[in-house]
């Protein structure tokens, strides 16, 4: 499917839980287990941190909103993560193995860089194979489970944590290797 990649913008808000609303309501794809309010997502995109992008893909034939990508901060309690950031990705459920997902990684990945992340971040169920299959076709890897991380309807879920290194440590600083 041909799309679109363009910035987040807080009018999106409300397609942005067209995509995501049925996303939770299947039980089955996110850890997610209570739909967001339009008034907390427009909150979400127009206080994103310095460093932090949503984008969101647009079919030029419809128009409509068929998926977006999250990025932030791993942390703001600390500068020891300044460069780590969590991503997430969301496509709608109507339009899953149409390349949605590898559009918004092609836009996201050498942002991610531009804005010093080294590093990126996140969980994914389990139980959702595709998803984690997803994430390692763009070079995701695994570096544990996390055991009983969620109970969604009184049920625990493990979640697979993966990573993408972006830039080495060491070809960042210059130096050897890093330890």
């Amino acid at each position: 499917m041909e799309v679109r990649i363009r910035r987040a913008r807080p009018d999106d808000a409300a397609a942005m839980l067209d995509v995501l609303i049925p996303i939770i309501a299947a039980r089955i794809y996110t850890a997610f287990d209570t739909p967001f309010s339009l008034d907390a997502e427009r909150a979400f995109i127009e206080n994103l941190p310095p460093r932090g992008v949503v984008h969101v893909a647009v079919s030029p034939a419809s128009a409509a909103l068929v998926g977006f990508q999250t990025l932030d901060p791993f942390a703001a309690y600390t500068h020891a993560f300044d460069h780590v950031a969590v991503i997430g990705t969301f496509v709608d459920l109507r339009y899953r193995r149409q390349g949605i997902a590898t559009r918004l990684f092609q836009e996201t990945l050498p942002v991610a860089v531009q804005l010093g992340f080294e590093k990126l971040f996140t969980f994914v169920r389990a139980d959702n194979p595709a998803a984690l299959e997803t994430y390692r076709r763009h070079g995701f890897e695994t570096v544990g489970t996390a055991r009983r991380q969620a109970r969604v309807d009184g049920r625990y879920i493990d979640e697979i944590i993966i990573e993408k290194l972006l830039v080495d440590a060491a070809e960042r600083s210059g130096e050897g290797e890093v330890t």
